[in-house]
């Protein structure tokens, strides 16, 4: 009979902590265990990643609440305030960046998945930090496949 016949799942009673510990350790580096007891409330088991991860959406998501009460000016103009560095996009792609952090953020809080706004906002983040270096002016020349190029 499996550990966990009658619990739902991702669920482990917090005896299978001390039977059966490596394997309550590995489920919860793929996933948050919650850990029923007897004697008190449960827990839940995750990894530090995980629980980073969740920190980091809430404040994510407090600075969208905060864009949300602010009633001056287009969203991307009021999400420019809470992440200055939107200010080194153009205003077409500042726009573009307000739906898909928002759009991101949506996607993230209805699956419990804090990885898919985090990796949206590092994304825009990153891009506006190399547009602001200068990286997006130079000139791109492509090459043909089975074209050589020399190297000086």
């Amino acid at each position: 009979m499996p550990l966990t016949a009658a619990l739902p799942p991702h669920t482990r009673r917090s005896s299978d902590l001390s039977k059966h510990s490596a394997e309550v350790f590995a489920e919860a580096e793929t996933h948050p265990v919650t850990v029923t007891r007897r004697d008190g409330e449960s827990l839940v088991l995750m990894t530090q990643r995980e629980a980073h991860g969740r920190a980091q959406l809430l404040n994510f998501a407090a600075q969208l609440i905060t864009v949300t009460l602010d009633d001056e000016g287009s969203l991307p103009d009021r999400m420019a305030k809470s992440f200055p560095w939107m200010l080194a996009l153009t205003a077409t792609d500042r726009e573009q960046c307000a739906n898909d952090l928002v759009d991101a953020a949506r996607a993230s809080f209805a699956t419990d998945q804090p990885h898919l706004a985090l990796a949206e906002l590092t994304s825009w983040r990153e891009t506006a930090v190399a547009v602001a270096a200068g990286l997006g002016d130079a000139r791109v020349e492509w090459l043909d496949d089975g074209e050589t190029v020399e190297r000086p």
